[in-house]
């Protein structure tokens, strides 16, 4: 993928940042765009850039039309058009249905889902007229196997799934792939906060017996963005150390 440009939304932080890593390393031109953490964001593109790339960032709301586009115009601008899209801006708003707001429900869609729809839109056109492209849509084990407390989560994740069936379907003719990879319990700020017992609760469930690391998801999502996965499309690929077996 060298001198590809990719774009990695929710770049700041966790696996958003090792990917942009990743793909630095295989010669991408790396943009990361993020919500809110300029800090973070800062930190990541120092990363990239250590790993031989410049990087760009951005900072916006991916569930906002006008958000997108003034992203990818950004982006086009300063390194062309995107060849690379990896959709891996995400949130959460964990509660039990019966508790669950309206509000709590339409922003975690409107993020994982919407946006995922919005920045996938806003690409298509210019990879289709290049005749290549690649789109990786991180979605989760979760919207493979459901969770308690996490309808809305699971909800969008599984959409993420069927969007991106369809999107394979309809430019796989395009010389463009569209493929998601669906994380299990990974080491991030989220869960290096949860106390041990719950750690070793979660670790019980994973038949390889501990947490994944960004950087094992990155490289999945390394090798979907890159030239060698050419012949792979419209697939689910969980990087969740077994939890899910298909």
């Amino acid at each position: 993928m060298e001198g590809r440009v990719a774009l990695v939304t929710g770049g700041g932080r966790g696996i958003g940042r090792a990917i942009a890593v990743r793909l630095a390393e295989e010669g991408a031109k790396v943009t990361i765009s993020y919500r809110s953490n300029d800090a973070a964001a800062e930190e990541t593109a120092e990363m990239v850039r250590k790993a031989g790339a410049g990087c760009e960032t951005f900072k916006g709301d991916v569930s906002s039309p006008e958000d997108v586009e003034a992203l990818m115009k950004g982006v086009g601008e300063a390194l062309g058009p995107v060849e690379i899209l990896v959709n891996n801006a995400g949130t959460t708003r964990d509660n039990i249905l019966l508790r669950m707001k309206d509000a709590e429900f339409d922003d975690v869609l409107a993020t994982n889902l919407k946006g995922t729809y919005l920045c996938t839109r806003a690409v298509l056109r210019g990879m289709v007229r290049s005749r290549w492209g690649r789109i990786v849509n991180i979605s989760s084990v979760v919207g493979l196997l459901g969770n308690a407390g996490q309808a809305n989560y699971a909800a969008s994740k599984a959409g993420m799934i069927g969007f991106t069936k369809s999107v394979a379907r309809e430019v796989a003719g395009r010389g463009i792939t569209a493929n998601a990879v669906a994380p299990g319990y990974v080491e991030t700020e989220l869960t290096g906060g949860l106390p041990e017992n719950i750690k070793e609760q979660i670790r019980g469930q994973v038949p390889v017996g501990r947490f994944g690391e960004p950087e094992e998801v990155a490289e999945v999502v390394a090798f979907l963005a890159g030239e060698r996965a050419a012949y792979v499309t419209g697939q689910t690929i969980a990087v969740d150390g077994g939890m899910v077996m298909q």
